[in-house]
Order: C-alpha cells, then structure tokens, then sequence
C-alpha cells in the first residue's frame, strides 16, 4: 500500500534519528519555505579581485546625494565599496591629536637576490611590531641595488623582522642584483594595526600574551652570547649587554627565545640584576637559563604571561581584529576594538581618495585638551544612538587618552549632536554609567525603543530619559550573555543572539529559543573563540544565521539557521537548520537593506588576497565578497562556477508508528518536488535496529527528473530513511511530497 511519509520542516538534533518522528535529521545549504525543504539560492562575487585578510564586519549606508557604500572591517584595513570597486581608506597609526606617526630620512639596505629582503633603518625608534602594514614614499635609493623607485614608491610592506629598535625588514619582490647596497631615503608611514586574524586562547607558557605575536612589543637583540647559566650566576654574570635599552622599562622582564629573564635596573645598553629562566622557563634549557648567540632577538616581557604565573582570563585571551563601524549622518565612525576611533566623510569632494582620520573636517575624534574634546583611545565596541545622535563607547577608559584606564564595564557617551564632547556638564547631555553583572561588555545593538547592550552574563537596556541623567539603564536579563560582539542580530524590534550555552531573543523580554541543534552546536562549538562567531539576518527568507568555529576550527566551519518567521508555534523545539559546507561559510554579512540583495565575506587563510597589494607577501589570508540569493551556483572572481552541493536527510520510519517490530518490505516510491530543475539524486537506506548504520539500498541512489512518476525498489528492514541531494551546477530544487509502497514482512530478530 501507498503511505505517505509526512515530515515538519526544521531539522532535529536532539532526538535519535529514530526518535525524530516526522523530522528531518541533517542537512547543508538547504532551507524551509512554507514548510518544505529547499536548495538555498546561489551567491556571485561581486569583484574581480580579493580582499587581504579576513573581514568580520560589514556596514552598508547612504549619504545625502544617494550614493551607496559599504564599509569592510578587516583584520588589516579598513576598506570600502563603492559602485563595483574597493578603496582602501585604512588609517595611518598616529597619537592621541591624530597626528600621522611617520619616519623620515630612513635609509635602505638591500641583500642578495637569494634572499630578497631589505633592511630599512629610520632616525628614530620606530615601535613597530612584526606584521605591521607600511606605506613608503618619497623614495630614494642606494645606487647599485637594480631597483628602482617605483618598486617602493605608494606601495605597501609587511614588516618581517625587528633587529633593532632603529631598524626592520621587509620583502623586496623585485630585487635583481645580488649587489649589498646601503643609502637613499624615504618617509614610513604605518597603518593602524587592527588585530590578529584569530583568536587565541588558554593558559600558561607559550599562549596568550606570551608565546605570540604581540603588536605594540618593542624588540632590540642581544650584544654578546649568553652562555647557559648551570648555577643560577647569569651565565655570563649578572648584567647582559643588549643593543639599545631603549623604550624598555627600568625593571622588567624579557623574552630570548624560549626563555624569560627578569631584571631590576638598566645602565646604559646593560640590564642589571638578572634572573635567569624566569617563570618557570628554565626547563626549556638547562637547569636555570639556556645559551642564546650574539644577535638574537629580545623582547620586551614585562606584561607578559608565562608558565608558573597566575594569569586572569583576560590576560590570556588575545581578540581577533574587530571593527564597530555606525553613521553619523554620512559620516562613517570606524571603532577598532580596544582602540581608537577614527571618521570617514562622504560628502567631502575628495572622499575616495581620503583616509579614515581623527580629524576629519568637522567630525574630530582626535583628544584636542584646549577644547576639552575628543573620543577615548580604547574602547570595546561604539554605536549611535539613531534618535538622540550620541556616540556611545561600551568598555572604555574611565580617563580619556589612558587607554591603561580601559574598564570593560565601563559605558561613556558624548553630548547629542556633538561625538567629539564627553565631559559630562550641567549644560550638556553627556555622562558615564558603569555596568555591574558580568566581567566586560561584549556587545551592543540599536533596537527599535531601546540599546541594547550584552555583557559576558547579562543584558541591559540603555533607554534616553532626559535631564539630569540622559539615559537610563536597566537589566532585563541575567545568565543570558553574549558570546561574541556580531553573535547578535536585530529585526523589526526583535533581537536574536547566541550565548555561551544557548540562543536567546528579546522582544521587551529576554527569551530562551528552544532549539532542536542546540546540542550539536554547544557540543561541538569553539567557545574561546567566540568573538569569531558572526550573526546575519536573511529577510528575504526570515532567517538568522550563525556561523561558527568547530572545537579543533582555527576558523568558522559551521552554520546554524533559526527560521523566526514560518509557522513554530507546531514545533516545540523550533524550526532550526544547518550547515557545514566549506563554501557556505561566512565570516560576515549585510540584509538586503541598503542593497536589494544580502552581501557576505567568505575567508579562506590558505590564500593570500590581492587588494591592497601587500608587496612580497604571502599567507595573509583571503576574503571573497559576495551577493547572494543570485542563481544556483557560486561564482568566484575570476568567473569560475562552482556547484552548490545540499542536501537532506529524514529520520528513520516504520511502516506504523506502534508497528516497530515488524519488517517492512519496499517495493517503489513516489517522489514529488515542487520544484526540479536538472537532476537530483534519492537514496532509500534501510537498518534493522535503532543502532545499527544505515545500509544503502541495492539500487540506490536513484536519479530524478523532472519526468520522474515513480521509481520500482526493493528494499527490506525495520526501518528505512530517504536522503535527497544534488551536487551539479546549473540545479535547483524544492521537495513537496514522498510516498512509498510499503508491506509487513514477517517479525524477525
């Protein structure tokens, strides 16, 4: 007999495949609409070209003429799209005024062709740090190197080395003289360093902020060798000579190599009162220090964390590169996490050719003390309060320009209309507010009647009350945090997010989703690298997304979909889907708002992007920027298709529900899509118990078309499950209805 399989969109994780009676078990790129399961549409690249680095945050606005931009936040640039093209408005480092760090009359050193490295001394330290972006100009060279000017001249430079607090190396690309040249000169100018592409995490030795790259760490080498140090003497005495003490402190601790070195005092290029294999380092030499040659590399220790020490967890969490970007009218305000923040104007002439700055006409955001002005130096995350235009920092400095004062509980806004005025007066709007339940502030949203603010525990509502206080503060919920600054999300009122050990929504009351995944996301979720995980809203589709690192994931791998607008009040745990194809992954996304389409950033870290052109740079990672919802399939920049391959899998039925024990015999079924375009492939798995793997069937998997009325099987077990799946370009579908002809057959086993 003919017998209709009825399946609940949403699929379902939490039950056994036998036990999740009417659902669907597991999926990739596939959605529901109107309660039947579909491809998801398709995605092209929006350039010819890809973006260096990975971008974790996206803004789409217009200004006052209608132009259309979108802003990318990358862990290297601050970057912007406009009518099919990218400029890089990434700002140059610079002091608390804004006044741009350069160096001048630098001199460059070449080496031979087999090593294609150039040493660039400058006239003053110049506090770089491995990884740094630079900028050179106004270049002149040694004769004799077979370069030319042009080979520097506006180009950009990762810094690969640090001899010395005078000197550091980069890739010259184009070196063809195997001549050592030392002379010419140029201006340095450096970028605005963001962050690191990932995020690190743990404790003890060799992780957090000791056993990595750790921007600002000022570096010099060693002037002399260091002997091992058997008997605690220092090995070779208790003084040890380095190549500049300079920047460093009067008593601290350095790193050379694997070991730590503590000290009490400086004379002249010495440190003095030496404690060889500090902090439990010595086991990675000899008993109490290891030998280290003349020339190597010392760093600067003395915040660092290492093994023997205790450490806070904030002191071994290292955040990747983080952006808050938001509008002031055309105004772009650009907030790199626990740092600076910088402005872009729209409605200057020359907008496109201008960098973001701290002193932008008209919208400074530079510390300017004649004035008593200017935005704090670091800061977690800033929004703009869209109705009363105040600019907000969440977990800033509770002294402006002291970034050492940074309190993650900490909130500072500006008076309305001015985001450059924080002292807060009789006369003005601005004011300060301390948060209480949690450790920091992980992020912040502007809803429809309300701020909403996250910290690590709690939600908060900041809401404008007027004199004397401006805004009002208010908890709404508790063991509800945040676990990362993009894992929230807001539509038409309502927020979404994911926490620690759930997903929540707000809609005047904090409210835990049921989740049918949940424990296929928690158990399996990276959480220490929460601030990787990134939210989106598809309108189109009413679906929240987000997508995730995997426990052994140095990146996102994983998505997971809430679907809040089809019909949930019939299904208790929600309708809830996921992913895990490789082309699928996001590491950030817009609604379809500004654009009549969602844009999105796909990352892959094997590659290396190609704007900004990094000169002789390699492995920094690549992010592809794509429209979606456009076809079926995916195309890369170069007009390369690439086939989107989904499908679904049911759970496990019996021929009754109450009819368990008996064998069922299958004989053909009935396939029905709503939609068919190419081919599509079902395969009929059958198992005689619960537990055992599912067994595909003799003449299984079975090709659909279109023409397709049924399809003759024979099949014979306890229980059976279908999956559907199509891997080819140019195909689509939409599945409406499976009937299958099944007959008892005998009670065995």
């Amino acid at each position: 007999m003919l017998t209709k399989i009825k399946f609940a969109p949403g699929i379902d994780k939490q039950d056994t495949a036998v036990g999740a009676e009417g659902r669907w078990v597991d999926s990739d790129n596939v959605r529901f609409r109107y309660g039947l399961p579909e491809k998801v549409g398709g995605w092209q690249s929006l350039l010819n070209e890809s973006i260096v680095g990975v971008a974790r945050k996206q803004h789409a606005f217009v200004d006052t003429e209608g132009n259309r931009y979108v802003a990318l936040g990358t862990d290297k640039f601050l970057l912007l799209y406009f009518e099919g093209q990218l400029f890089d408005i990434t700002p140059f480092r610079c002091n608390n005024a804004g006044v741009v760090d350069s160096f001048t009359s630098s001199t460059l050193a070449t080496n031979s062709t087999s090593v294609k490295t150039c040493t660039i001394t400058t006239s003053t330290d110049h506090d770089l740090s491995v990884g740094d972006i630079i900028e050179l100009s106004s270049v002149t060279l040694p004769s004799g190197t077979g370069l030319n000017a042009s080979d520097f001249e506006n180009k950009l430079f990762q810094v690969l080395t640090i001899p010395t607090p005078t000197t550091f190396t980069i890739n010259s690309l184009n070196q063809a003289s195997a001549v050592i040249s030392t002379g010419g000169s140029m201006t340095v100018k450096v970028y605005q360093p963001v962050g690191p592409a990932a995020q690190s995490y743990g404790y003890g030795f060799g992780i957090g902020n000791y056993g990595g790259t750790i921007t600002g760490a000022l570096t010099t080498t060693l002037n002399g060798a260091l002997l091992a140090d058997t008997a605690g003497t220092g090995g070779s005495g208790t003084a040890i000579t380095l190549t500049s003490t300079t920047g460093f402190p009067t008593t601290g601790t350095i790193a050379v190599g694997d070991e730590l070195i503590t000290y009490t005092g400086i004379a002249g290029s010495d440190i003095t009162g030496i404690t060889r294999g500090a902090l439990g380092t010595a086991t990675f030499g000899t008993s109490n220090g290891q030998a280290h040659s003349t020339g190597a590399t010392v760093t600067n220790a003395t915040s660092f964390s290492g093994f023997g020490s205790a450490v806070e967890a904030s002191s071994v969490t290292l955040e990747p590169g983080l952006w808050s970007l938001s509008n002031f009218g055309e105004v772009l305000v650009a907030t790199i996490a626990n740092g600076k923040t910088f402005t872009w104007n729209a409605g200057i002439t020359a907008r496109l050719t201008t960098r973001a700055s701290m002193v932008t006409s008209g919208f400074e955001t530079r510390i300017d003390a004649a004035t008593d002005s200017g935005n704090p130096t670091a800061t977690r995350v800033t929004l703009i309060s869209p109705t009363t235009r105040h600019l907000i920092h969440l977990g800033t400095e509770t002294t402006i320009g002291s970034p050492d004062t940074q309190d993650d509980m900490f909130i500072r806004f500006s008076e309305d209309e001015n985001i450059n005025k924080y002292t807060p007066q009789a006369t003005n709007t601005a004011g300060t507010q301390r948060l209480q339940d949690g450790t920091k502030i992980m992020g912040g949203l502007v809803a429809k009647e309300n701020i909403l603010i996250w910290t690590d525990n709690a939600l908060y509502t900041m809401k404008f009350v007027g004199a004397p206080f401006t805004f009002g503060f208010e908890q709404v919920g508790t063991n509800c945090g945040l676990i990362g600054k993009n894992a929230a999300i807001e539509i038409d009122g309502v927020a979404y997010w994911m926490g620690n050990n759930g997903f929540f929504s707000f809609d005047g009351t904090v409210n835990t989703l049921p989740c049918s995944v949940e424990d296929y996301v928690y158990d399996d979720c990276n959480t220490t690298k929460g601030q990787q995980i990134n939210a989106g809203i598809n309108n189109l589709f009413t679906e929240v997304i987000w997508w995730y690192p995997t426990q052994n994931a140095d990146f996102n791998d994983r998505y997971v979909v809430y679907n809040y607008g089809q019909d949930n009040a019939r299904l208790p745990m929600g309708n809830w889907y996921t992913g895990t194809n490789t082309n699928s992954i996001r590491t950030s996304w817009i609604d379809s708002l500004v654009y009549p389409k969602p844009y999105a950033t796909a990352y892959n870290s094997s590659n290396t992007g190609t704007f900004p052109q990094i000169i002789g740079e390699t492995g920094l990672g690549q992010t592809v920027f794509f429209e979606h919802e456009i076809g079926t399939d995916q195309v890369n920049p170069d007009g390369s298709v690439t086939a989107l391959t989904s499908f679904i899998k049911s759970f496990s039925f019996s021929l009754q529900k109450d009819q368990s024990e008996v064998f069922l015999a299958m004989r053909r079924f009935l396939p029905n899509f709503k939609v068919l375009t190419g081919n599509n492939q079902i395969t009929l798995a059958i198992k005689d118990f619960p537990a055992d793997s599912d067994t595909q069937t003799s003449l299984s998997p079975f090709t659909i078309t279109s023409s397709t009325t049924k399809v003759d099987t024979r099949a014979r077990g306890r229980y059976a499950n279908i999956k559907i799946e199509n891997t080819s370009v140019g195909e689509s579908w939409r599945f409406g209805t499976f009937q299958v002809d099944l007959q008892p057959d005998g009670r065995r086993g």
